[in-house]
């Protein structure tokens, strides 16, 4: 028996669905050939950033019964699960109790990311449980740091333990990275050790995971969040809730009771505005907006035109796609508003629509505030209209429903965008002004998260730490951190003890902390992504999923899917949706039906393959 040595680096998410990709296929095994099946993660496998032992007050982003692990109906989504395995709703907490207290786990509930860790596992192990006798798995729980090419296609993958991985196929799954610290880290970072003496309360936070960390934060102190995303409302939470605040009532008669041990919590960003709540989902598990404009065939149709018109099929996103994509907004938008059929080919994105989808765009244009008390009533009354939206529904509110065009609309963006679809200048203005915005106004929290945000600012326990263009410096006269904005009535100035930075890191291999991506980058077989002179991140793979190496050549049988590749993919950090085909399962059916195609090759990989005459049994954890 010839044994093949598979080895995937990361085992959250998206290595499982290459696991079950494998699991799948793995009856259809050429003859004679038995598979060992090495997984490199130090966590619990499948559950990645999702660990079931982080609070319970952490959500996930999406309502579950959209999520699933199974592509068609080959197992129960997030919800089905939850609902299986015995769990209840109690307020807004969730328990297992396998009875018929409480209430049932509905299809609109966000559940806690705790219980998606618990259903990951609960995936990985059925998924193991299916596999043949002749593919085995096994479970190192260390970190991968470092992988040499040896002879042929075969690969020495070293984890940090000191074994060595003999791997005749890799794939690279290892989700969120951490950046070494930047410029600005290094300034905040000495700036409180040379202050710490007078302010002992002064801290810095370059990155909040886990939220255990922010313990340190002592109560009282006054605390900037830089951000409004969902790393903030982690953040908030994790200072509120977490130290033992608790919420009365429900929606907009939500009143916050705080412990008494929470710090003073100001937020500031950019632009200080919030993400939008998302609309009650209207469509069911499934229903999806299709597309009449900014449809794939449409983004097409413009790289060909491109083409023709100036030698090259790159498109200028703001001037040929966007149009497209605000038309299709304001169609969403006019029929919603009408409730009414109107025919694509009778719509005129006219005068009213175009204003009312400019306000969603940039509901600053043409704003002045006089001081920051002016900027927070503003604030307020714009995370509460917005929420007044988003109980219309998706399809009632013709707000909601044309934000919800961005979401349904991805694959038209994909093709816009991946694998430098656009140019170099118009990418770079893409993901620095559209990626945010397209956040901001379609894949916000919780509608629950804003309630919340609303009586935290009224028990006066959050606050607004500027308004927009605000800036960040340091005060070493106060020995505390200070945000300046400028109103039309002057400059405010607050000052924080401590500063925590509310964003993921986008993964750019040269400033990535891992050993692994330092490695691979200084041994040629990976490199950093780039549209001509702009690198927007990730690493560079072809349209197969294969690395490409320093002299840009596919690395024979090893593969990177998910977040190490956003950069020439796009939004590759969501999971699959029930009901609907997803790029998280596609990715991974590509990669492994490009590794079995190259089994079903007997002859040409005989050499890089090892005998086992003597296969032992290897145990899985």
């Amino acid at each position: 028996m010839t044994t093949v040595n598979v080895t995937i680096i990361g085992m959250g998410p998206r290595g499982l669905s290459i696991l079950q990709r494998i699991a799948e296929l793995s009856r259809e095994l050429p003859p004679g050939l038995a598979m060992d099946v090495h997984l490199v993660d130090p966590g619990d496998s499948g559950q990645g950033v999702h660990s079931s032992r982080q609070p319970a007050h952490l959500l996930t982003n999406t309502v579950a019964s959209q999520v699933t692990m199974f592509a068609g109906d080959a197992g129960p989504s997030f919800t089905e699960w939850a609902q299986e395995a015995g769990y209840r709703r109690f307020a807004n907490a969730y328990y297992r109790t396998g009875d018929g207290s409480g209430e049932a786990v509905g299809p609109h509930d966000y559940l806690p990311r705790s219980l998606l860790g618990e259903y990951l596992s609960w995936v990985f192990d059925r998924t193991v449980r299916s596999l043949p006798p002749r593919v085995r798995v096994v479970h190192h729980r260390a970190r991968a740091l470092d992988m040499e090419q040896l002879s042929g296609s075969r690969f020495a993958v070293r984890v940090e333990d000191g074994f060595e991985i003999r791997s005749d196929f890799v794939f690279l799954a290892t989700g969120h990275g951490a950046r070494t610290p930047s410029e600005d880290d290094t300034v905040f970072e000495e700036f409180v050790r040379e202050n710490a003496v007078r302010n002992d309360h002064l801290g810095y936070y370059a990155n909040p995971y886990p939220v255990d960390r922010l313990q340190r934060i002592a109560p009282g102190a006054a605390v900037a969040v830089q951000g409004f995303g969902l790393t903030a409302h982690d953040v908030v939470a994790a200072l509120t809730v977490g130290r033992g605040g608790r919420f009365e009532g429900t929606d907009a008669d939500l009143r916050y009771v705080p412990s008494g041990r929470e710090p003073s919590i100001q937020l500031f960003s950019r632009q200080c505005l919030p993400l939008s709540a998302r609309g009650v989902n209207q469509k069911g598990v499934a229903g999806q907006y299709v597309p009449s404009f900014f449809t794939p065939d449409a983004v097409r149709a413009l790289r060909e035109r491109a083409r023709q018109s100036r030698g090259d099929a790159r498109l200028e996103f703001e001037a040929e796609a966007l149009p497209l994509l605000l038309r299709e907004m304001g169609y969403a938008y006019r029929t919603v508003r009408e409730q009414r059929h109107i025919p694509a080919q009778d719509y005129e994105f006219g005068p009213e629509d175009r204003a009312a989808i400019e306000a969603v765009v940039d509901p600053l244009r043409g704003r002045t505030f006089t001081d920051l008390d002016d900027f927070r009533r503003f604030f307020v009354d714009f995370v509460t209209a917005d929420l007044e939206e988003a109980e219309l529904g998706n399809m009632t509110s013709p707000v909601k429903a044309a934000t919800d065009v961005v979401r349904d609309v991805r694959q038209s963006l994909r093709d816009a965008v991946e694998f430098a679809g656009l140019t170099p200048e118009s990418h770079r203005v893409f993901n620095a002004g559209f990626v945010p915005l397209m956040n901001r106004i379609a894949f916000g929290p919780p509608r629950q998260r804003n309630y919340e945000l609303l009586a935290l600012i009224a028990a006066g326990v959050v606050d607004l730490a500027g308004g927009p263009g605000c800036r960040l410096t340091t005060d070493p006269q106060a020995a505390r951190f200070a945000i300046a904005s400028d109103f039309a009535g002057g400059t405010t100035v607050r000052h924080v003890d401590a500063l925590v930075i509310a964003r993921l890191d986008l993964f750019h291999p040269e400033s990535d902390s891992s050993p692994l991506a330092a490695n691979l980058l200084a041994r040629g077989l990976v490199r950093p992504f780039a549209n001509g002179p702009y690198k927007p991140g990730g690493l560079d793979v072809d349209d197969e999923g294969r690395l490409l190496t320093k002299a840009g050549t596919a690395l024979p049988n090893a593969y990177a899917v998910g977040y190490p590749v956003e950069g020439p993919r796009y939004y590759t950090y969501y999971l699959p949706r029930a009901g609907m085909r997803s790029r998280f399962t596609d990715d991974a059916e590509a990669c492994v039906r490009a590794m079995w195609a190259r089994l079903q090759q007997t002859a040409p990989i005989e050499e890089d393959l090892h005998a086992d005459p003597e296969r032992k049994p290897v145990s899985v954890s």
